[in-house]
């Protein structure tokens, strides 16, 4: 359920506004026990996903490293390796 949970930051480009809502879904999907939540939720699932997605890009935002960026096909080429190794 959580597999578009991914690091977000330090990445050369940035994480765009959609891959942190992505995630922000994803999270809030986890933790309510919800794909997709009922009508009576459905008001306050979205909120939550909202307001999950404005504190992650504010904290993206305000990370500060002196590590350089890491590059997105790279780190890419890495997760497919070790899901190579790991399922065969």
């Amino acid at each position: 359920m959580c597999r578009n949970i991914h690091t977000l930051y330090n990445f050369d480009p940035p994480a765009t506004s959609e891959e942190v809502r992505a995630a922000a879904l994803q999270y809030v999907r986890k933790i309510s026990g919800y794909s997709k939540p009922s009508a009576a939720n459905e008001e306050a699932f979205n909120r939550a996903v909202e307001e999950v997605a404005a504190a992650s890009e504010q904290l993206l935002e305000s990370l500060v490293t002196a590590a350089p960026p890491r590059n997105r096909e790279v780190e890419t080429a890495k997760a497919r390796l070790r899901a190579e190794k790991r399922f065969g």
